[in-house]
């Protein structure tokens, strides 16, 4: 059976101030022709479908299309629900459009109930794990505490013990479980939201022994954590940290004993990412930047004073810059150090513990660290069950 692995499309989404809906139709119409011509027998959409839990019409617009269009081609989908979406409005008529071969997975409590599709070979069994809030799915599962390994080993745990049932006959029935989650080993960018809970978001990739193919999404770069665990990655760019970034989607080949081989297929991309450094007068000079000239670019100006004008300077010469930022080169211990610089990289937490250090002298001890954690998870939770709501 040969599979069509993507995720991310996050539909209504910008970059920057660029409107991506275009583009974002163009790679629809890129992933429509790869599954007729490339005698593709399913796709598998691993989450964040959208970008927000309400996204504007035209995004709904152009997900009726290509639901509309993969029907129409009469190849099955499943497809599950990411951190960005809301997994109740995804849902909706669910058992409906499952009669037209998409099968949407979007409900915790179905993690172990897969859709069954057949080859030549026997049965493949598709699981989908939409994206699992600890705190909102924990009592579901019987979890003692909110975390992310717990949550979904507990759903793996539902999984295999469906597969056990399946294991019939001389023909073993093949697994392919979608997940949305961030898996050890898994490189992050800039455009993915935080799902970090009591400071871990990383969960390790044995969670899913035992079947033969996982569809990750969530991460935005497509990438090999093991030959069976793969993320698809966005098909678009959506920050200038995946500048380096090749897009694409993994074509998946599924033996008659299980996974066989992938394959990358590239996605269609507007425009190159490039992002520069230097004084102004150097970036407009710099004869080596000339090959960025139509690149969508974001400049970094390390002059020890602000230039006049900087953006409509760099625009004559880069006409797409779309993010401008300043860091004079100087000691990072130097007063005029920006805020910013000085919080790069810091998580929420290490921000307060900061905080704390500050104002008290002393930073906070293994009991306020705890209290800290317990009051972002909480702060997350919140958010996660207002947007379910909304």
């Amino acid at each position: 059976m040969r599979l069509l692995h993507t995720s991310d499309w996050h539909l209504g989404r910008a970059f920057h101030r660029v409107n991506m809906l275009g583009a974002q139709a163009e790679f629809i119409g890129h992933l429509v022709t790869t599954v007729r011509e490339r005698g593709v027998d399913a796709v598998v959409v691993s989450g964040d479908v959208y970008d927000r839990a309400v996204p504007p019409i035209a995004a709904v617009e152009l997900y009726d299309d290509v639901l509309h269009r993969l029907a129409g081609l009469g190849v099955p989908t499943v497809m599950i629900s990411g951190n960005h979406d809301s997994a109740r409005r995804l849902g909706v008529g669910a058992g409906l459009i499952g009669r037209a071969g998409i099968h949407l997975r979007t409900e915790p409590s179905a993690c172990g109930t897969p859709v069954v599709l057949s080859d030549p070979h026997g049965d493949v069994a598709f699981y989908g794990l939409p994206y699992l809030e600890p705190a909102l799915v924990k009592d579901e599962f019987g979890v003692e505490k909110a975390g992310h390994e717990a949550v979904l080993a507990a759903a793996m745990h539902r999984v295999r013990a469906d597969l056990a049932t399946r294991a019939r006959g001389p023909r073993k029935t093949r697994s392919v479980v979608l997940a949305h989650a961030f898996v050890t080993g898994g490189e992050a960018s800039d455009s993915e939201r935080d799902i970090t809970v009591g400071g871990v978001a990383a969960v390790p990739a044995g969670v899913f022994d035992g079947v033969d193919y996982v569809a990750l999404g969530h991460l935005h770069g497509c990438q090999t954590i093991t030959e069976g665990v793969r993320y698809s990655g966005s098909p678009l760019p959506y920050s200038f940290s995946e500048t380096d970034h090749r897009k694409s989607m993994w074509l998946v080949d599924l033996g008659a004993d299980g996974f066989v081989a992938a394959e990358r297929v590239e996605c269609p991309v507007p425009r190159a990412l490039a992002r520069i450094r230097g004084t102004l007068e150097g970036l407009l000079a710099d004869p080596e930047l000339a090959r960025h000239e139509e690149a969508w670019v974001e400049a970094t100006l390390t002059d020890p004073v602000r230039p006049a004008d900087p953006m409509a300077r760099l625009i004559e010469r880069f006409p797409h810059t779309l993010s401008l930022v300043f860091d004079p080169e100087r000691a990072p211990d130097d007063p005029d150090v920006s805020y910013a610089r000085r919080l790069a990289g810091r998580t929420d937490q290490q921000i307060a513990a900061d905080f704390v250090a500050h104002v008290r002298g002393a930073g906070p001890d293994e009991r306020e660290q705890g209290v800290l954690r317990d009051a972002f998870d909480a702060v997350r939770a919140d958010e996660a069950v207002r947007e379910v709501a909304r």
